[in-house]
């Protein structure tokens, strides 16, 4: 599986800030920034600690709920807080920065099954 990731860089936001807040929730990933965005590329293994931080927050129920509802094909789009992704806290708010993952080779379902499997099925 290949992840790729975007977000976009508010004027009053830090690059930096906003990077750094990217590698804690997916370390390893390769960012590039260009005028007013993020963008990163990584593989499976930029999404341990995702998954391990949805487990550690008990959010496994709500995170397969935003991921199943921003399913667009093989894609799978869903909003971060920045602010939470600095101190490695994962929050899905209705608005913010919206980093967009890119499965290939696997589909959406599978990507959210993989991350948030339903609490009720040893997630």
């Amino acid at each position: 599986m290949e992840l790729f990731l975007s977000a976009a860089v508010r004027p009053t936001e830090s690059p930096e800030k906003v990077a750094g807040a990217l590698e804690n929730l997916f370390p390893g990933i390769k960012l590039d920034s260009s005028e007013g965005r993020i963008e990163g590329r990584g593989g499976a293994e930029s999404l341990s600690t995702f998954r391990r931080l949805l487990r550690e927050q008990r959010i496994l129920d709500t995170a397969r709920s935003v991921m199943l509802q921003g399913r667009l094909g093989d894609a799978v789009q869903f909003r971060l807080n920045k602010q939470a992704a600095t101190v490695s806290r994962i929050n899905f708010p209705p608005r913010g920065g919206a980093p967009r993952l890119y499965p290939r080779r696997d589909q959406g379902t599978s990507l959210t099954d993989r991350l948030a499997r339903p609490a009720d099925q040893g997630g």
